[in-house]
């Protein structure tokens, strides 16, 4: 003989599995919304106004005219800076090797606070250098930022941003397996640039070596 639960029993039954389906649903929610509020980090970052350093020509000439379209066909380079000459080194042979008329040069400094005026006059100062120094070399144009982080979060986040041809970053004038092994930036965007060929310049001392 079957046994069939009473109409009032089943309605109980079905209800407390739709409250008890509703919890887990509204539990798994916030969980969910608790490890996106953990994984996203917070993305301040400036840009840095650089001297206009292209004139701009009236009824430009069709060879000027030409020119510019050559110039929004050329490639983006990222180029990591800060205030050491490693930097510097990275900066021009970045200038020497790779960068040629139509590229655009972004350069990046990693910065503890976006918001200090200090930090950033610093940072303008040190970029319109750069900048003066690109367009003389190559006629290239440069653009530039300052971003707040860790830097070599902040180099592989750029990255990520602009697609470069490639990133190109300084290290310290010991051996290139060691920079790229022990701890250090070079090693953290080896590993995690995915956007991008890393090209890391070690200082002068160590010759004109790279790696890819």
């Amino acid at each position: 003989m079957l046994w069939a639960p009473s109409p009032r029993r089943a309605r109980k039954a079905a209800t407390a599995t739709a409250s008890r389906r509703l919890r887990e649903e509204s539990e798994g929610g916030r969980g969910a919304k608790r490890r996106s509020m953990e994984t996203v980090e917070e993305y301040s970052w400036r840009e840095v106004v650089l001297p206009r350093l292209v004139p701009v020509v009236p009824d430009a000439p069709p060879e000027l005219e030409r020119e510019t379209g050559e110039r929004r066909r050329g490639r983006d380079l990222l180029v990591a800076v800060d205030f050491g000459p490693n930097s510097k080194h990275a900066f021009d042979w970045a200038l020497a090797h790779i960068a040629r008329i139509a590229d655009t040069v972004h350069l990046v400094h990693a910065v503890s606070n976006v918001h200090n005026e200090i930090v950033y006059d610093k940072s303008r100062e040190l970029m319109e250098d750069l900048a003066i120094e690109a367009f003389k070399t190559l006629l290239v144009r440069t653009k530039a930022r300052i971003v707040e982080g860790d830097v070599g979060k902040v180099i592989c986040r750029e990255a990520d941003r602009l697609k470069p041809a490639a990133v190109i970053l300084g290290t310290r004038g010991r051996g290139l397996i060691q920079s790229v092994l022990q701890g250090s930036v070079s090693e953290y965007c080896f590993h995690n640039c995915k956007a991008a060929p890393i090209i890391i310049v070690p200082g002068k001392e160590a010759g004109e070596q790279s790696v890819l």
